[in-house]
């Protein structure tokens, strides 16, 4: 019989369940190596999941609002209030080609709201009073949780319309007839609710009053504080650079012009820096998971000197040992992987229903993150699949 003909063959059928002896074997110790790999391949996907959610929504709320809301304001007074921009400067935005919506406002610094009488004054839970008109509705896309926005009529007298968060502090959920609010030294009645504003937080923490009741009880000057502008969208940047000269023309540097959908689109970014931190603890621990494995397989190697010095006796050949130890690492680093999509993935479905996220979860996390799985075990299996493929059959039975 030649020497081909009595060569040792491992098949590749046998290579799997020789390959997971091992495992099947010491099975503790098998899950707990495997978890290294899992917690670091779970962070994986579940950061780059919880980040592509939460940036759906992000996104989506953007569209929803509009890219084309633009604000002017005049910079701040000493007391951090909005400092007035000049009489002239509503009517002039409203010439500007491209301008689809003007709706002036002007915080009033010398009143204060309160839910009664009797509550000290300075106790303002950071609400604030706002004048304007029935163009604000129009200008910030907004809508009433309750109630109607102010018109003509209702400008004329003390009544206003309550930001979603200052509806939520002064403890009015809705405009009930008979609800009404401390303004100024002044009781107003409450005619509406809005909608929370992402893009006007200002409005959301202010209390809404007409023009000329601002300027016959609340000591309004005529001068706006702030305008919002609702520009055409193919000429929101046009729009934007014309702005300060247009509202200020004496002073067209003071006039700072903003775009409120860049401070959401900001966060974007935020959220993403904050992925690569996480991102950077996951791989971390994929390279402690990677240390554990290959602890496992060396001392792996050591237990099974007899097993390995018995098939080589038989005629395993060094690259049948290997492939076995290796085999073992590979499939240790793969069920650690596939353990940790499936955590990540819960992580990032259970995060998402609570904050009312979108769900996705790129496939990209999936499939990298099992490549990487086994990319780690490769590698951490391959100095134990190498010294025992080095073990001479007679020293590997000298242990038996």
């Amino acid at each position: 019989m030649s020497d081909r003909s009595t060569r040792s063959v491992l098949r590749p059928g046998d290579l799997l369940p020789v390959g997971t002896l091992g495992l099947r074997t010491r099975r503790l110790r098998a899950v707990l190596s495997a978890l290294g790999i899992a917690i670091g391949i779970a962070s994986v996907v579940g950061v780059l999941g919880i980040t592509r959610s939460s940036q759906s929504q992000l996104l989506a709320q953007i569209d929803e609002l509009g890219t084309n809301l633009l604000t002017v304001v005049n910079g701040r007074d000493l007391s951090d209030q909005e400092a007035p921009l000049p009489v002239t400067a509503t009517p002039m935005v409203r010439r500007l080609e491209g301008v689809l919506h003007v709706a002036p406002t002007a915080q009033l610094m010398e009143a204060q709201v309160y839910r009664n009488d009797h509550v000290p004054s300075g106790q303002t839970g950071g609400l604030a009073v706002r004048a304007g008109d029935g163009s604000l509705l129009a200008a910030l896309d907004g809508s009433m949780a309750g109630g109607r926005f102010l018109n003509a009529a209702t400008a004329r007298h003390p009544v206003t319309v309550l930001g979603a968060e200052a509806a939520r502090t002064l403890g009015v959920t809705r405009p009930d007839p008979g609800a009404r609010v401390w303004i100024g030294g002044h009781w107003f009645t409450v005619a509406g609710v809005l909608e929370p504003l992402p893009l006007a937080p200002e409005v959301d923490r202010s209390a809404i009053v007409g023009f000329p009741v601002a300027e016959r009880l609340l000591g309004y000057n005529g001068h706006p504080s702030r305008i919002y502008v609702r520009a055409d969208q193919d000429r929101v940047t046009e729009v934007a650079n014309l702005l300060n000269s247009t509202a200020d023309p004496m002073n067209p540097e003071r006039v700072d012009v903003r775009r409120p959908s860049d401070a959401l689109t900001a966060r974007t970014a935020v959220a993403e820096s904050s992925a690569a931190l996480f991102l950077g603890l996951g791989g971390i621990a994929l390279l402690v998971g990677g240390i554990g494995i290959a602890n496992v397989m060396v001392i792996s190697v050591l237990e099974r000197r007899s097993e390995i010095g018995l098939r080589r006796a038989l005629g395993a050949t060094r690259a049948h040992v290997a492939a076995q130890f290796l085999t073992e690492s590979l499939v240790l680093a793969a069920c650690g992987g596939v353990a940790g999509v499936l955590i990540g993935a819960a992580v990032t479905t259970g995060l998402s229903y609570t904050r009312d996220w979108s769900v996705l979860i790129p496939g990209v996390a999936v499939w990298s993150g099992l490549g990487v799985a086994i990319v780690v075990g490769g590698l951490a299996g391959l100095y134990p699949a190498s010294r025992a493929a080095r073990l001479s059959p007679t020293d590997a039975l000298r242990s038996v």
